[in-house]
């Protein structure tokens, strides 16, 4: 059953009025807060986060609040659906060690919940020379990372896995593998429900203030409280984070995502995954071809600067989430210094044959007919004010609350695996301090 919002604050999470004694005059004794812990976001982290919490201390009362009214509205459900295997990621950062464990744990959690899951493989294609080193930069962090199978290939060896794909070299990587994870947050849900806790749905936090004993957030149905406060608010939490009273840096600045769907039998033009080689000094992966777990296929994502925090038509705006980009000085700062990708994003964008053209350097079997439009995505991007695209997860302590400041991808591959390092923080924050 999915949770909506209730009129009055929800039941059992506390209000910021005062308790009434018996005489009806105002009581002057303190409630103590309602619940140990509340998560702000009901995408795949913070529902992992919940579940980690309850399997670490099954009696601590927790509520999840969210804005939408239904889990995994956001990034966890507008995404190409891949569990990435490790290979991307800096060795020993965060990135590195959550995905590879995270994605482990996604494989054993699908299976034990019947949840459709396949190792379908990925092919990272160097289509000519120039991108051999990269390419060869891109095994030694695979192997230095752990990532399971992974095998360098020549070009007369694409073929064999990927019949359409044409390129001078490329890595295998059998381990990577496709799911819905708006299907696997929902199972979560689930989970936390089963386990007590509860969802609220339909209910934005706008707010976090100080309470006596605990942590006060402000929402249209009055105040939820509680002892101590979670935050995995993806597009808004940085602004969650200030309100906490955290530094602004580093900020969100929205990428907007478009994905476009092969059609009828031109999906038959790739078994698994096809991906090029991404450039290093950004962390987008280009544009590249993926069979989803319903069997279509789609090409993508675009990543253009959006003037809206949510996936929506390009075309809507949201002046809030406009100015604060513009406000940005880092967002100024990485656009002079990626001014050239921006155009080759707008390029993409605006054009379904420049959009095909990129696909066809690996597939060239595809043509402009083989397309339809596929859906929108978002990628909630963290921005330091010096214009450094922050690459690794962030997290943030302030007070009664840890913040979730970066989980871009593979932050879905890696839910499981955050939710349990943020609950070992929380454990060791909240309650052995």
């Amino acid at each position: 059953m999915r949770d909506v919002r209730a009129v009055a604050p929800p039941a059992g999470t506390g209000n910021s009025g005062p308790s009434w004694g018996a005489n009806g005059e105002p009581s002057r004794r303190r409630r103590a807060p309602a619940k140990d812990i509340a998560i702000v976001g009901a995408g795949i982290v913070g529902l992992a986060t919940a579940r980690a919490l309850l399997r670490w201390r099954p009696s601590l009362k927790v509520v999840v609040l969210d804005r939408e009214h239904e889990v995994a509205a956001h990034q966890t459900g507008h995404n190409s659906g891949v569990i990435h295997a490790g290979i991307y990621y800096t060795p020993g950062s965060l990135k590195a060690r959550l995905c590879v464990s995270g994605a482990r744990q996604m494989f054993e959690y699908c299976e034990e919940h019947g949840i459709p899951v396949e190792r379908c493989g990925k092919l990272i294609v160097a289509a000519d020379g120039t991108e051999v080193g990269r390419l060869d930069e891109l095994e030694a962090r695979g192997r230095a990372n752990g990532v399971p199978g992974l095998r360098r290939i020549i070009a007369s060896e694409i073929s064999d896995l990927e019949p359409h794909c044409v390129g001078v070299a490329a890595l295998h990587s059998p381990a990577t593998g496709i799911v819905d994870f708006g299907q696997v947050a929902r199972h979560l849900a689930d989970d936390i429900r089963a386990s007590g806790a509860s969802i609220v749905l339909g209910c934005e936090v706008r707010d976090v203030l100080p309470a006596s004993g605990g942590v006060s957030l402000v929402h249209p149905d009055g105040t939820t409280a509680a002892r101590h406060a979670i935050f995995c608010a993806g597009a808004w939490s940085d602004r969650l984070a200030v309100a906490a009273g955290a530094d602004a840096d580093p900020r969100i600045v929205p990428f907007r995502a478009q994905y476009l769907r092969l059609r009828g039998p031109a999906r038959e033009l790739v078994r698994g995954m096809i991906y090029p080689v991404p450039d290093p000094r950004l962390p987008f992966l280009g544009v590249h071809l993926t069979r989803q777990i319903s069997g279509d296929v789609i090409l993508g994502p675009t990543a253009l600067l959006s003037g809206n925090r949510v996936a929506a038509p390009i075309r809507r705006i949201n002046l809030k989430d406009v100015a604060s980009s513009i406000a940005w000085p880092g967002t100024w700062k990485m656009a002079s210094r990626f001014w050239r990708t921006g155009l080759t994003e707008i390029r993409l964008a605006a054009s379904s044959r420049a959009f095909v053209n990129a696909c066809r350097r690996y597939v060239p079997d595809i043509g402009l007919n083989d397309i339809e439009d596929g859906f929108p995505g978002v990628r909630a991007q963290a921005i330091a004010r010096n214009g450094l695209l922050v690459d690794d997860f962030a997290f943030s302590r302030i007070d009664r609350s840890l913040h979730v400041r970066n989980a871009p991808s593979p932050g879905a591959t890696s839910s499981l695996a955050i939710g349990g390092a943020i609950a070992e923080r929380a454990a060791s924050a909240f309650f052995e301090s």
